[in-house]
């Protein structure tokens, strides 16, 4: 009886180990998009990979056999799942796998050195990332742009499982899920257009609409608008024939006396002379 309660303790005792063994075999920190910014502060290597991709299952011992030297090299040692985390692959740009970056601070620069444990060891203790131009920043993971590319690489992993579920439960063929998608893309994108009329309108209205608001608060002011405007036309029709009068009595005296100053000087004794009428004070 000893002798079973002992198997049994040490059964115990083992299968605690192997889990605690197990839970400490990743010396890795998988990062996501809810974490990733921790390796914004201090350095860091990090991998993205898929776990289908044989590449990645290639460089996994290695990156272990990394991240277990992490704290003699200083740095911080992280991968992100592709398949878990399509935002970031949009975010960093990943077009192949695996892909690795070194992050000093904020700074993010590509890896495209051999990727063996020498090499990569080498490219952290000698400083070599120095060499490496760092991501412009424009291309860079927290600038604005690559942070609306990463929500739309988010949206298309959504459309994705959608897709899938059509699919795999309620059994549509493939032809039929995209017809659905082809058909919301076409009601979306009207929806989206209608709105974006009517924002255009309301900030930039027609002229002709302009037009007739001003002309409808003119006339919403009592006919005081109208008034003045009519009162200011009755001025300038006064003026203008006052204008006519007065220049057609100058043109007139001056005729006359034109003509009396030619009689004058043909008949100086004549008595014209002195009968000639005075000028009009202007």
């Amino acid at each position: 009886m000893s002798r079973v309660v002992r198997s049994i303790v040490v059964l115990l005792a083992l299968a605690l180990a192997g889990a605690s063994i197990q839970k400490k075999t990743s010396w890795v920190d998988r990062l996501d998009e809810d974490n990733w910014d921790r390796m914004l502060t201090g350095e860091w290597m990090v991998e993205f990979y898929a776990p289908w991709c044989p590449a990645c299952k290639a460089l996994e011992e290695i990156w272990e056999s990394l991240a277990f030297q992490k704290k003699e090299l200083g740095i911080n040692v992280g991968k992100v799942d592709v398949t878990d985390a399509p935002g970031l692959s949009g975010r960093f740009m990943v077009t192949a796998l695996p892909t690795i970056y070194h992050v000093k601070d904020g700074v993010f620069r590509q890896y495209k050195s051999p990727r063996d444990k020498d090499s990569l060891v080498e490219f952290v203790t000698k400083k070599t990332w120095q060499k490496v131009d760092p991501v412009s920043s424009w291309k860079s993971p927290t600038s604005i742009q690559m942070s609306i590319i990463s929500q739309f690489f988010r949206i298309s992993q959504v459309l994705r499982g959608i897709h899938n579920k059509l699919m795999e439960d309620f059994g549509l063929p493939t032809w039929g899920s995209y017809l659905i998608f082809a058909i919301a893309t076409i009601v979306l994108g009207a929806i989206l257009g209608l709105l974006i009329v009517c924002i255009i309108d309301f900030i930039y209205p027609p002229k002709d609409l302009m037009y007739q608001v001003k002309k409808k608060q003119k006339g919403d002011s009592g006919g005081f608008m109208t008034e003045k405007s009519t009162g200011d036309d009755e001025l300038m029709d006064g003026v203008k024939d006052d204008l006519v009068d007065e220049d057609g009595s100058d043109s007139e005296e001056k005729s006359e006396n034109d003509k009396t100053d030619k009689e004058s000087k043909s008949s100086p004794n004549s008595p014209n002379v002195r009968k000639r009428r005075a000028r009009k004070a202007d």
